[in-house]
């Protein structure tokens, strides 16, 4: 696979931008005469098996930095629970004058938290899990006939 060029990851990076391969295209500094021609080439340049191994390489690395991890969300959850995060809000001051000021989160928003951590412990579930081992016996009661007359 031959190793991507300067041009092409200016594309990638403008692309996971702006989600527009003709524009990225364009963009990264490719010369275009008509608008036509970027289109079909931005294409073309993302089924490009380097440029497209590139482009999920940084979804990939964009993806992580961007979306909380599990531990995250529980420890934030836990902390609204808490009462440890504040809110700013806009306090008025008078003639048309406001200062932003931090307060505790509302009861709602805590109850809200603790629920949704409740459910993710399954603390309030009414279902009981059951798990055993039974042995089945069968009995054949039948004749050699199929009539339990016998």
């Amino acid at each position: 696979m031959k190793p991507i060029s300067q041009k092409q990851k200016a594309f990638v990076d403008r692309y996971i931008e702006i989600g527009n391969a003709t524009q990225a295209y364009i963009d990264a500094g490719y010369s275009v005469t008509k608008r036509s021609v970027a289109d079909a080439n931005g294409r073309k340049l993302l089924h490009k098996p380097n440029v497209k191994k590139y482009l999920d390489e940084r979804i990939t690395v964009k993806d992580s930095e961007k979306i909380a991890k599990q531990d995250e969300v529980l420890q934030f959850l836990s902390k609204v629970m808490r009462g440890e995060v504040q809110e700013k809000f806009p306090l008025g001051l008078g003639m048309g004058e406001q200062q932003l000021v931090k307060k505790e989160l509302d009861g709602k928003d805590r109850i809200k938290a603790a629920e949704l951590l409740g459910k993710r412990y399954a603390l309030w579930t009414d279902k009981q899990l059951l798990d055993s081992v039974v042995g089945v016996q069968i009995i054949d009661d039948l004749g050699a006939d199929g009539d339990d007359e016998g």
